[in-house]
């Protein structure tokens, strides 16, 4: 967990567990999930899971983010896209807390009696799985013990090619009408268009992959779904072209490594929005 993190889209990160089942960047054919690259190197040390395969439980994080001061009407130097907002808060960048081996009891005590605490209710948490399957059944078992979806916990999926598009059906059966749901199509390895789930979403973050043996990002798909996403007046927001764009069938040569450094793109991809910031404050 970090007060402080270089992820563009929110201010501070919290795991309330380590580790996770796998997905399709963490396979026997395909190791490039940066979660399960860093458990590789300090798994077994304070903090961490013993490998990222097991997955482990860390109680008491989320109580500790819930304490963080608030940041509404703060400015954000180095991302001033996120000023006039409370702290966002990223749940599990290090894990799946959605992972079969964590139990609902677990959730509810952890995650939900976080965000709803006095202290907590002044943050917005924004909670990413891969398994939104199992997010649904989750909100589902809160609802049957009369406990409503909190609003300031924001659902979100990862999109990363066409078939990851079937997560975006579980995600909406998260939460209620007041719940914010929004999609990390990260990192996006081939064309995909979201134009018959906008509708239904309220934010889209985009970004290309980075690391070692990074698949290309084209330029093109970042500014199709700014379009798409501009059609549907839904805020979009490009994280990063990854550490290996491509222009017109050529790879760019960029001096960030992960392609975050939006002063080497062109004007018209620097488009970071993040819902509920007034338009007059978002960054040009």
């Amino acid at each position: 967990m970090s007060k402080t993190t270089t992820i563009q889209w929110c201010d501070s990160t919290v795991n309330p567990t380590m580790g996770c089942n796998g997905c399709e960047l963490w396979v026997p054919e395909r190791r490039s999930c940066y979660a399960g690259k860093l458990h590789e190197r300090y798994g077994g040390r304070t903090g961490y899971a013993p490998s990222f395969e097991q997955v482990t439980r860390f109680p008491g994080r989320m109580a500790q983010a819930a304490r963080w001061t608030d940041l509404a009407g703060c400015s954000r130097l180095d991302d001033p896209w996120l000023d006039g907002s409370p702290r966002l808060i990223f749940v599990s960048d290090m894990s799946d807390a959605l992972s079969k081996e964590v139990s609902f009891e677990y959730l509810e005590t952890e995650i939900i009696a976080a965000v709803t605490r006095a202290e907590g209710q002044r943050h917005r948490w924004l909670w990413l799985t891969k398994r939104p399957s199992r997010m649904a059944e989750f909100s589902r078992w809160l609802a049957a013990l009369g406990q409503p979806w909190p609003e300031n916990l924001w659902v979100g999926t990862s999109i990363t090619d066409v078939k990851s598009l079937e997560r975006i059906l579980s995600l909406l059966k998260v939460g209620d009408a007041r719940t914010t749901r929004f999609l990390s199509v990260e990192p996006q390895v081939e064309p995909i268009s979201l134009a018959k789930w906008l509708p239904e979403l309220d934010w889209v973050i985009q970004g290309g992959e980075s690391g070692p043996g990074a698949r290309p990002f084209d330029l093109e798909w970042a500014r199709s779904l700014a379009a798409e996403c501009t059609a549907a007046g839904v805020p979009y927001f490009l994280k990063q072209l990854g550490s290996h764009p491509v222009e017109k069938g050529q790879r760019l040569k960029l001096r960030d490594r992960h392609g975050g450094d939006w002063s080497e793109w062109s004007e018209e991809l620097r488009l970071r929005e993040v819902p509920g910031i007034p338009a007059q404050v978002r960054c040009q």
